[in-house]
């Protein structure tokens, strides 16, 4: 099965108006995590320029991310941003994942492990130890301020 990735490049006027949008868009992990077809969503500040944004998004079909695309709230939130002239670029991309794979090094016995990747269950897979030695490779856990938001991780207990 396919699976797509969604790639933005978001470039905001300032750093305030960037403060301002995530006030507006602060609610997403619980809208991306009630849509079908949604996988995973990251989304972090470039380090050299803070007006520069980068998101990267797994979804199971191209129908899925056009779902969200199309999604009241989404919509709503990219007008605002366009409106009042929070956002000056949004580049988006899209690719279509045909097989994705893990590969891993383990850092205690030196394992190497070469396998299909499954997007579905990926927080699920990362967290395997070493087959070899079960050393517990780091994973990055979702919380209400990581900038990550995973459809396989139960929600938070804790509102945003």
């Amino acid at each position: 099965m396919a699976i797509y990735q969604s790639m933005q490049r978001v470039r905001f006027s300032s750093t305030d108006d960037y403060e301002k949008f995530k006030i507006v868009f602060a609610d997403v992990r619980h809208h991306l995590k009630t849509l079908p077809g949604f996988l995973h969503l990251t989304w972090w500040t470039h380090p050299q320029d803070p007006t520069w944004h980068n998101e990267v998004s797994f979804w199971t079909s191209y129908e899925a991310l056009n779902d969200w695309h199309m999604n009241t709230y989404h919509k709503h939130a990219k007008e605002w941003a366009v409106r009042s002239g929070a956002i000056m670029e949004d580049i988006i991309t899209n690719f279509e994942f045909k097989r994705a794979r893990l590969i891993r090094v383990c850092p205690t016995c030196a394992n190497i492990q070469d396998k299909p990747y499954d997007l579905h269950i990926e927080q699920a897979v990362l967290a395997e130890p070493c087959p070899k030695c079960g050393y517990h490779f780091p994973t990055m856990p979702e919380t209400p301020e990581s900038t990550a938001v995973f459809k396989d991780v139960p929600e938070l207990a804790a509102p945003l």
